[in-house]
């Protein structure tokens, strides 16, 4: 069985929108603008990228924003430190969701 994720597909990211080139570009000129020095650092935006890419477990980004992180001189235990505030933030997210859970029994006279 081939594998589902394969790693030139993120070799190809720039292709993606032949189709649509005009779409395509306005979005990589969006992308380019999101990941440009500003008030916050490349390297601070490329570790927010880390962390959101392996709540949204996009494999793809995991590798393009390790890679990059490092690049730009994060180390493993800031970019495992960055890992660590998405899974808490994902971790409390689905726990506090437990409160429809509750109300749902509440009202169903548990």
């Amino acid at each position: 069985m081939s594998e589902y994720y394969k790693h030139e597909h993120l070799q190809q990211f720039g292709s993606v929108s032949e189709a649509s080139p005009a779409l395509g570009k306005k979005f990589f000129d969006y992308y380019n603008a999101v990941f440009a020095e500003g008030a916050l650092t490349e390297r601070e935006k490329c570790l927010i990228a880390l962390a959101v890419a392996h709540t949204v477990q996009c494999p793809y980004c995991i590798e393009a924003y390790t890679a990059e992180s490092l690049a730009k001189g994060s180390d493993l235990e800031q970019m495992t430190e960055a890992l660590h505030v998405a899974v808490a933030i994902r971790g409390g997210a689905s726990l506090v969701h437990g409160m429809q859970m509750r109300e749902s029994a509440k009202k169903a006279g548990m």
